[in-house]
């Protein structure tokens, strides 16, 4: 648990670093382009367009709660994109910015969140198309919706747990990098995004519901769509926390453990 603490304590120290790091990465990503942030509105909303004429016009895929597909598939991609971003990104940021661990001494836990917190500018702009797709389709308003903020925190806790796991880890096994490309692939379809798991037998129904990130998209769209309290999933929330839980404190206690080794390495 002191490595918890400690990296807590980096974190809240830092706060202004990261900040200001991830301003900078945000800034970068639109460096030369004339449009500059509006493409952070682009990109989803293609995406998502895309996605709905494939599935809702062309397969004619209807959710079995009855809220309009294109409303129902934003809500779920809206956390699953943001976790993919956050931890594809993460991945790799160790071995991007060697020059700051190799040339000063340097707090390196910080360089997953500062991808993190650069990540939620684009999370944050996904949330406001689904908004904005909720008032197009005149879907009820409801207090439901601050609820997505603890599903948020939890995606942040469990992609911090793995961003620190996976990043360091990468220092030593370029492969992981590739490897989590390959995992986030899988994940994206095996995770009921574009399909209602109430589609598939109960017991395949229990194996996925074991992936983590199916209490986070079930979430968004209980928050909402559906309106469910998360109370109203207690074992599912029990697994959950244990499971991120038991994913952060392994992702810090490894990254501390590989930390002094990162010099010479890279």
């Amino acid at each position: 648990m002191g490595t918890i603490s400690l990296f807590l304590k980096s974190i809240i120290k830092q706060r202004r670093l990261i900040l200001s790091m991830a301003k900078r990465e945000v800034k970068s990503q639109y460096v030369g382009s004339t449009l500059g942030l509006v493409w952070t509105f682009i990109h989803p909303l293609v995406l998502i367009f895309v996605f709905w004429v494939v599935f809702s016009v062309g397969f004619k895929a209807v959710p079995a709660s009855n809220v309009p597909f294109v409303v129902w598939l934003t809500a779920g991609m809206t956390c699953w994109f943001a976790f993919s971003d956050m931890i594809s990104g993460s991945t790799n940021i160790v071995v991007g910015n060697s020059n700051l661990i190799k040339k000063t001494v340097f707090p390196a836990q910080i360089l997953p969140v500062v991808k993190i917190t650069s990540s939620l500018v684009a999370h944050s702009i996904f949330v406001l198309i689904l908004m904005g797709l909720i008032l197009l389709q005149r879907l009820p308003f409801s207090i439901f919706y601050f609820q997505s903020l603890y599903y948020l925190f939890c995606m942040l806790v469990l992609v911090l747990g793995l961003s620190w796991l996976f990043s360091s880890l990468n220092v030593f096994v370029r492969d992981i990098n590739q490897a989590v490309a390959l995992a986030l692939q899988v994940g994206f379809w095996g995770t009921p995004i574009f399909w209602d798991i109430n589609i598939m037998p109960q017991k395949i129904q229990s194996v996925l519901k074991l992936n983590p990130m199916f209490y986070i998209v079930q979430g968004y769209r209980d928050s909402f769509l559906n309106f469910i309290p998360f109370w109203d999933h207690p074992i599912l929330t029990l697994y959950f926390w244990v499971v991120a839980l038991s994913i952060f404190i392994l992702g810090a206690v490894v990254f501390r453990r590989l930390q002094p080794q990162f010099s010479d390495v890279l």
